[in-house]
């Protein structure tokens, strides 16, 4: 069986359930930037050294990226499989998935960090990578914060995930930033 199935030669692709949208849907894009931070917090993991802060790093990006993975999912329904889905065992992001991102911002805040110098990032190839990641997710999180004006509801713990992501990011690219 091959990857190339051929059906979206027509400028389509397949939902969850199976109802066909345009390759340019809103949900297929939200989706698609979603794809993209998981790949780009996927390219700051090789960069984190071996230290055990570092270890605790990239257990939180793993971590994150599979949150993505289901988050993900659950944008891939049509809302009138929202129900469907909502009722499934896929897993899904839950407000213990928000609060470990609420835990890490407060550790990251406690640590004193300066915020110098952050608007011009690029201070090494880590805190470069975060940064990348960072502005995905907030392109990420406007696909996603757009969707209920195109009748697609959005549960609070995906829109507070991936706010608290954005920030989380943010507050690693400095810490990376001290690290050099």
């Amino acid at each position: 069986m091959s990857i190339a199935t051929r059906t979206g030669d027509s400028g389509t692709t397949s939902l969850l359930y199976g109802q066909r949208v345009a390759k340019d849907h809103p949900q297929i894009e939200a989706i698609g930037a979603f794809d993209e931070l998981s790949a780009a917090l996927g390219t700051v993991k090789p960069l984190l050294g071996p230290d055990p802060r570092s270890a605790e790093i990239r257990t939180l990006l793993s971590a994150t990226q599979q949150n993505l993975v289901a988050l993900m999912g659950e944008l891939a329904c049509a809302e009138a499989d929202a129900a469907r889905y909502a009722a499934s065992a896929f897993e899904k992001i839950t407000a213990g998935d928000v609060r470990r991102l609420d835990d890490a911002l407060a550790a990251l805040e406690a640590r004193g960090l300066s915020f110098a110098g952050w608007a011009t990032p690029g201070a090494n190839a880590t805190s470069a990578a975060l940064e990348v990641a960072r502005t995905i997710a907030r392109r990420a999180e406007r696909r996603l914060t757009a969707l209920p004006g195109q009748g697609r509801t959005v549960r609070i713990e995906l829109r507070q995930f991936v706010n608290r992501l954005s920030d989380l990011l943010w507050l690693l690219a400095r810490e990376a930033e001290q690290a050099r």
